[in-house]
């Protein structure tokens, strides 16, 4: 079943694609570049040939002078080609275009890349939007499973949704030599999944998993070279009154996070479902931002008294702010952090999101069925 992607390719540039396994990277690049050269760097027999040999792949390229596309999938497994790529975009400025894949950014750190010295524009895949499946869309299987292409593609979700945590995020962190004591490294990501969407205590994460709190800063830096997770600063722009100063936690998307969450008699359903529906509104803006190269940050609000607001957008596109809740009526509480938001910044459009289905104006406060909202987000428009 075809699901045509927003992700546009810039104009006669090199770029570099990241995002996390299984969001369809290869399938995007394959439909945009039939004709290219591909070079699959999950191959092993491909890996070892290029790795003993990096001039090859110059090889390669000298043997197809009419080549225009060269795409290396997964390029972090061989950081030490993209030396060779820079030589031959220095060498040959109107040689072949190149495309790099990658879901980990840690080996290209590590190698100390650094992206072909801006001669490459980056661009990001992500899970699926509402908006590209239109009616295949369903927010609870959307809650559940997730929008990650592999696993939404699969004829059985949850079975390809759990082989997607354990041979990714389990085996592959620990075939990348990041986690020395897995143990330790497991119990970490079992306590982040109660972090989701809240504002980052590293300290009682270190508690809980009996290790230091160093420890724990390697072990989420390994989720976010991996592309697994994402933090939003604190929107601090003009503030006027003192504001945390942590930022907030969201796994890459809501169904890794609902597979690694431990669920028990003591877990209430709705607080659950709560922290999965921000986490899927987290993801959506996130892409929308990427795919239109909207002028845009993605932060949140948040003061030590406790008024929050959970997503504020500003940049020159606009100034947005928005709350979000699994509930299906609107209480006087759910209203709070935005109103507060609005006194200290009038110019802002505030907007709480919610589980119902009647869109309501109360005071300066627009409040949206969640589902709706979702499923409109295609474009800038959509930032209603």
């Amino acid at each position: 079943m075809v699901v045509h992607r927003p992700l546009r390719p810039p104009n006669a540039a090199h770029f570099f694609l990241f995002g996390p396994r299984g969001t369809g990277k290869s399938t995007w690049l394959r439909a945009e570049f039939p004709d290219a050269l591909w070079i699959d760097l999950l191959a092993p027999e491909v890996l070892r040939r290029l790795v003993a040999r990096p001039e090859r792949l110059r090889e390669l390229v000298a043997g197809q002078p009419d080549l225009r596309v060269v795409v290396l999938d997964e390029v972090q497994k061989a950081p030490q080609l993209l030396d060779v790529v820079h030589d031959l975009i220095e060498r040959f400025p109107g040689g072949p275009r190149f495309v790099l894949t990658g879901s980990s950014a840690r080996k290209l750190k590590r190698a100390g890349v650094d992206l072909l010295a801006g001669r490459a524009i980056v661009r990001r895949l992500h899970p699926f939007l509402a908006a590209e499946l239109g009616s295949r869309f369903d927010l609870e299987a959307a809650l559940e499973t997730g929008l990650v292409p592999l696993v939404w593609s699969s004829p059985d979700p949850r079975g390809a949704l759990a082989a997607y945590v354990d041979l990714y995020v389990r085996e592959e962190v620990q075939l990348e030599g990041l986690a020395r004591r897995m143990d330790s490294f497991l119990r970490f990501l079992e306590a982040m999944t109660f972090s989701h969407g809240a504002v980052l205590n590293l300290a009682e994460v270190a508690r809980e998993c009996q290790v230091s709190r160093k420890t724990v800063e390697g072990y989420l830096g390994v989720l976010y070279d991996l592309l697994l997770a994402f933090e939003l600063p604190v929107f601090t722009r003009r503030a006027k009154r003192q504001l945390t100063a942590h930022p907030k936690f969201y796994w890459f998307d809501a169904g890794v996070f609902r597979t690694l969450r431990p669920r028990g008699p003591l877990d209430r359903p709705s607080e659950i479902a709560g922290a999965a529906l921000e986490g899927l509104v987290a993801q959506h803006l996130r892409a929308l931002i990427d795919y239109s190269q909207l002028d845009l940050s993605l932060s949140f609000w948040r003061t030590p008294n406790g008024n929050e607001v959970d997503f504020v957008l500003y940049g020159a596109a606009g100034f947005w702010a928005y709350e979000v809740t699994s509930a299906t009526t609107i209480r006087p509480a759910d209203l709070r952090g935005l109103r507060a938001f609005a006194l200290d910044y009038p110019e802002a459009q505030v907007r709480l999101l919610y589980r119902g289905t009647e869109t309501l104006q109360i005071g300066a406060v627009r409040c949206l069925p969640v589902e709706p909202f979702l499923r409109g987000l295609a474009g800038p428009a959509g930032l209603v």
